[in-house]
C-alpha cells in the first residue's frame, strides 16, 4: 500500500515498510511547519503536542480518612492527562514531496498555522506546490542562517551528536560528548560549493572562506570521468577503487620517500598525474577514488587552514557530500589528521541532514522561544543512524534511508551541569561504551531481551482496570524489542550504547504505550512497610556509641540498596518471598562483614573531622532504601552540623523515589522524628529534583534549580548510591569537593567483571587532588 495516499503519480509501495501513521505522527496536533527542500531530499518540520498519562501522587488527609481501605496507606496514586510538546523532523526523498503534501493536507485538522517557514535550493522550485496543497504561504529563510541555528540546537540538546569517524576501529563511529559552551566552532558545509563558516554564540557567525571545488566539482568531474550520472553510485565506485593507479605518488617520482621534507613515498604528489603520461584506460572505481581524494584533501588543507588561522580545534563537517557516507567521512578525517599531525579532529553530526530544517522551525517560532527550555531525543520514534556500510547497494542505501525521523521533547525543566565536576568538559557519564565493548554489549542486550517478559508482566498489572492494558503492552514489547535488535546491528545508532541509554530506551518506549509508572504501586506497597520499622531503626541506632553507629549506618545504606527491583536477582527474591526484609538484606551482606568494618573504619576517618558544610546525596530506590537507609544517614549529618540536600528522580523510572513520593514520605519522617522536622524547618534539610527519569544519572543534564541550590549551599560533599548512578553511570567522575560512591552489585555478571560476587559492594571515597594526604578510593569486594 502508499503510505502517503496515492495520490500525485509517485508509487510509495516497495520501499516504505512504516504506516503512514508512524511517519507523520501527531499531525492533528500540529502547529508551525518549516521545510528543507535539497537536491534529493526533503526534510520537514513540525511543532506537536503529545497527550500522555502521567502517574502522580497525593497525600491522604489522614484527620479525615477517605475509607478504610486507605487508613493504612501514606499516599494516593492518580493517572493524569499531560500534554508535552514534542518535535517532529522528517526525511525523505524529494521523490514523494506530492504524495506527502497530500497525506499532510488530508490529515491535518488545526487551522490556525498560516504560513510555513522554508529553506535549502529546492525551496523555490516547490514554492508554488506547497502553497497550492497546503494553502499556505511559503516563507523562505536565509539557507546559512537555518544550518547554524540548527547546529547550535542539536549540540545543546543531545548529548551524543557529535562524532569522529574511525574507519578501521571496532566501532567506525566515536562520539564525542557536547562540551558545556559549544562555542566558538567551525563548521564546514560541503554542498555544490564549500563554505566555511566561524560561530562565536547563538546569533553570531561569520562566513570567513569558501570555494568553488566541493561536492558539485566531485558530482560533475565524476559524471564526466564515469558516466555515471547517481552521487551515491560515484560514492560506491570510488569504495571499491584504488587511487595509485592514477595518482603519482611521491615514490613514484623520488622512487621512495623523500626525507628532508619529510614526504613520504606514499603521499600524493599529483592527483590525476599518471594519466597524463600512462598510456592506457583507467577503470571508473580508481578515477573516482582518485577524484574524492584530491576533493577531499583540498578541502581538508582549507579547513585546515582556516581552524588554524581563527584558532579553533572544533571543525564540523557537513552538507549533502557528508551525508553520512563512510567515504568522504573517511577522506575528510584523514585530510584533517594529515595537515593539523592530529591537533584538530574532524567531527561529523548524527543530525547533519536536519539541521536547515530545524533552523527554518526555529526561526519560525521565536516568539515561543524554544531555546528556553532544554529538549530530549525520545528514542521510541526515532529511527536513529543507519548503517552506512559502502558495500551495501547504492540501491538498497537509498531505499533504506527513504523514511528517517528524529523527534525531540521537550523537557519541563532547563537542563545544567553539575557546578561540583572537577572538569565539565571531559565529564562522560557512563561507565562502559557498550558500542566498543563487543562482549558487554551482548551481555546488556541479552539481558534486556530476557527482562522484556517481566516488564511486561509489570506494566499490565500496574494498571488492572484497564481493559486494553494487556494490548497496549504486547504493542510495547514489539517496539522495544525491535529497538534492542536495531541496536544489536547499529549500536551506533542514537550515540554511544551504554546501560543508560538501553534503560531510557526501554522508559520512552513505556511511556509510548501510556505506562508512565509500573512500579507505582510497588512502591507504595513497599514505602508504607519500610515507615513502620523507621522508628525502631532510628532507636536501635541512638543506643550506639558513636562508633558502632558509623558501623551500623553504612551497614544499613548497603542493605537498603538491595532492595532494587531492577536487578534480577533481586526482583526474583522479592518475587517469591514477599518477606524479605531489612534484616534478610542484611545477613545476605554478612559475608563482608570485614570490609564492612574497614569501610566504616574511612567513614569515620570521613567524619571525625569538622562537618561538611553541605552534602549532596542522590538517592536510588523507594522503600526500605531511602527510608532505613537513607534517611537514619541524614539524621547523622544534620546532628553533626551538615545542611542536605536530597536530589532525587523528577519522573518515575523502575522502583526509584521520586520527587513526589519523597516530599510525602519526609513529611511523615518530619511527623515522628523531631530531628528531620527541624531540619525540614530550619531549611537544613532541602529536597530538590534532579530533572532526571532514567534510573542512572547524566550530571551534565541535572536540573538548573538543583544547580542554584548547590551553589548557594557550598556543598562540600557528593554521595551518589546505587547501581545506576554510582557504577553504571558516574563510576569514573571527578569533583572538585569530596565524594563517596556506594553500591551493592546485584547483577553476578557485572560482579564477576568488577572481580566480586553477587552482592559485593562498591565503597568509593575520593578527594580532590589538592587534598593528597587523604585516602583516594576504595573497591570493596565480598
Amino acid at each position: 500500500t502508499a503510505p502517503c495516499g496515492g495520490h500525485g503519480g509517485h508509487t510509495m509501495d516497495k520501499s516504505i515498510t512504516l504506516p503512514p501513521d508512524e511517519i507523520f505522527r501527531n499531525l492533528a496536533n500540529a502547529k508551525r511547519f518549516a521545510i528543507d527542500i535539497g537536491g534529493s531530499l526533503t526534510k520537514l518540520a513540525y511543532y506537536s503536542t503529545v497527550q500522555h498519562k502521567v502517574a502522580k501522587v497525593r497525600s491522604f488527609d489522614h484527620a479525615t480518612k477517605v475509607s478504610e481501605a486507605s487508613s493504612d496507606k501514606l499516599y494516593e496514586i492518580s493517572v493524569q492527562e499531560e500534554v508535552t510538546p514534542r518535535l517532529h523532523f522528517i526525511k525523505f526523498e524529494n521523490a514523494y514531496i506530492e504524495t506527502c503534501l497530500d497525506f499532510i493536507k488530508d490529515h491535518l485538522v488545526n487551522t490556525e498555522t498560516k504560513d510555513i517557514k522554508a529553506t535549502g535550493g529546492g525551496a523555490h522550485k516547490f514554492k508554488e506546490l506547497i502553497e497550492r496543497k497546503l494553502g499556505l504561504k511559503v516563507d523562505k529563510e536565509d539557507e546559512m542562517t537555518c544550518l547554524i541555528k540548527g547546529c547550535n540546537f542539536v549540540l545543546k540538546n543531545i548529548p551524543h551528536e557529535a562524532f569522529v569517524y574511525a574507519k578501521h576501529a571496532d566501532s567506525e563511529f566515536r562520539f564525542q560528548t557536547t562540551q558545556p559552551d559549544i562555542f566558538p566552532y567551525l563548521l564546514v558545509n560541503i554542498g555544490s560549493g564549500v563554505s566555511i563558516v566561524k560561530v562565536e554564540s547563538e546569533d553570531n557567525f561569520e562566513r570567513i572562506g569558501g570555494s568553488s571545488i566541493g561536492g558539485g566539482t566531485f558530482w560533475g568531474l565524476g559524471a564526466l570521468l564515469t558516466k555515471t550520472k547517481r552521487f551515491d553510485e560515484l560514492l560506491q565506485l570510488a569504495s571499491k577503487g584504488q587511487h595509485t593507479s592514477v595518482d603519482m605518488l611521491v615514490k613514484d617520482i623520488y622512487g621512495g620517500s623523500y626525507a628532508s621534507l619529510g614526504l613520504t613515498g606514499d603521499l600524493i604528489a599529483s592527483s590525476f598525474g599518471k594519466s597524463a603520461t600512462a598510456d592506457r584506460e583507467f577503470s571508473k572505481e580508481d578515477m573516482s577514488k582518485s577524484l574524492l581524494h584530491m576533493i577531499s584533501n583540498d578541502i581538508g588543507q582549507l579547513a585546515c587552514l582556516y581552524a588554524k588561522l581563527h584558532n579553533l580545534s572544533r571543525v564540523y563537517f557537513g552538507g549533502f557530500f557528508i551525508r553520512g557516507h563512510p567515504v568522504t567521512m573517511h577522506t575528510i578525517t584523514y585530510s584533517i589528521n594529515f595537515f593539523t599531525k592530529g591537533e584538530v579532529q574532524a567531527l561529523f553530526l548524527r543530525h547533519e541532514g536536519y539541521l536547515g530544517a530545524i533552523g527554518a522551525f526555529l526561526k519560525g517560532a521565536e516568539k515561543d522561544n524554544p531555546n528556553q527550555y532544554s529538549w530530549g531525543e525520545n528514542y521510541a520514534g526515532s529511527s536513529g543512524l543507519m548503517s552506512v556500510s559502502p558495500d551495501m547497494n547504492p540501491m538498497q542505501r537509498a531505499r533504506s534511508g527513504t523514511f528517517d525521523m528524529l523527534e525531540m521533547d521537550r523537557l519541563e525543566r532547563q537542563l545544567v551541569n553539575l557546578p561540583l565536576l572537577l572538569d565539565p568538559s571531559s565529564y562522560v557519564p557512563d561507565t562502559v561504551d557498550l558500542t566498543e565493548d563487543a562482549l558487554a554489549r551482548e551481555y546488556w542486550l541479552y539481558c534486556f531481551e530476557e527482562a522484556l517478559d517481566g516488564v511486561v508482566k509489570r506494566a499490565v498489572a500496574s494498571q488492572p482496570d484497564t481493559q486494553e492494558a494487556a494490548e497496549r503492552a504486547e504493542k510495547f514489547s514489539q517496539k522495544y524489542r525491535h529497538k534492542l535488535q536495531t541496536l544489536r546491528h547499529q549500536p551506533f545508532a542514537y550515540g554511544s550504547l551504554t546501560v543508560r541509554s538501553l534503560l531510557d530506551t526501554r522508559e520512552h518506549c513505556l511511556n509510548e504505550f501510556n505506562f508512565p509508572d509500573p512500579y507505582s504501586k510497588i512502591k507504595q506497597k513497599e514505602n508504607d512497610g519500610a515507615l513502620k520499622y523507621y522508628l525502631k531503626a532510628v532507636k536501635a541506632l541512638e543506643q550506639l556509641d558513636w562508633k558502632e553507629r558509623q558501623f551500623a549506618l553504612v551497614r544499613g545504606l548497603l542493605a537498603g540498596n538491595v532492595f532494587d527491583w531492577g536487578a534480577k536477582a533481586v526482583s526474583d527474591v522479592l518475587e517469591s518471598d514477599p518477606e524479605f526484609g531489612f534484616e534478610e538484606a542484611k545477613q545476605q551482606l554478612e559475608g563482608i562483614r570485614t570490609p564492612c568494618l574497614w569501610l566504616s573504619d574511612l567513614w569515620c576517618f570521613l567524619f571525625q573531622g569538622p562537618p561538611h558544610k553541605c552534602a549532596l546525596f542522590f538517592v536510588d530506590n523507594s522503600g526500605v532504601d531511602i527510608i532505613l537507609g537513607v534517611m537514619p544517614f541524614v539524621r547523622e549529618l544534620l546532628f553533626r552540623g551538615t545542611e542536605v540536600v536530597l536530589a532525587s528522580n523528577s519522573g518515575p523510572a523502575l522502583n526509584d523515589v521520586t520527587n513526589g513520593e519523597l516530599q510525602i514520605l519526609t513529611e511523615r519522617l518530619a511527623a515522628m522524628d523531631p530531628v528531620i522536622e527541624t531540619g525540614l524547618r530550619d531549611e537544613r534539610l532541602t529536597l530538590v529534583q534532579s530533572g532526571s527519569s532514567s534510573p542512572c544519572l547524566d550530571l551534565s543534564r541535572l536540573d538548573k534549580e538543583l544547580a542554584m541550590v548547590v551553589r548557594e549551599r557550598q556543598t562540600d560533599l557528593v554521595i551518589i548510591e546505587g547501581m545506576g548512578r554510582a557504577i553504571h553511570t558516574n563510576y569514573y567522575a571527578m569533583f572538585s569537593c569530596e565524594s563517596l560512591k556506594m553500591a551493592v552489585i546485584k547483577n553476578a555478571w557485572l560482579a564477576d567483571r568488577l572481580g566480586g560476587k553477587l552482592f559485593s559492594v562498591v565503597f568509593k571515597y575520593e578527594v580532590p587532588s589538592e587534598k593528597p594526604s587523604q585516602p583516594s578510593a576504595a573497591l570493596t569486594r565480598s
